[in-house]
């Protein structure tokens, strides 16, 4: 009897019970993962019991042009950015 067969089935759930834990902390943190071919990406989002903001990320100033003032509680903490693939050139622009 082989070891092989109990070794992929270990790995199996050791991989989704990672994929898991991985979620969970995403959510808990407030952050959102962005995956594409080019990028991974983890974003801050707004914490939703922010005394500040409410969980809106940010409010409006008034004025004649209202603009949004970003929130600290998502605002001032850092993206995180792992390059996988180069962007690809563009001889002339895509519109």
């Amino acid at each position: 009897m082989t070891t092989r067969p109990v070794r992929t089935a270990l790995l199996l759930v050791a991989v989704s019970a990672a994929a898991a834990t991985a979620a969970a902390v995403l959510k808990a943190g407030h952050w959102k993962l962005h995956i594409d071919r080019h990028l991974i990406e983890l974003i801050a989002q707004p914490q939703p019991n922010c005394p500040h903001c409410h969980g809106e990320g940010g409010w409006w100033t008034g004025g004649a042009f209202p603009e949004m003032e970003a929130c600290g509680c998502w605002s001032d903490r850092r993206e995180l950015r792992l390059r996988l693939l180069p962007l690809p050139a563009w001889d002339k622009p895509p519109f």
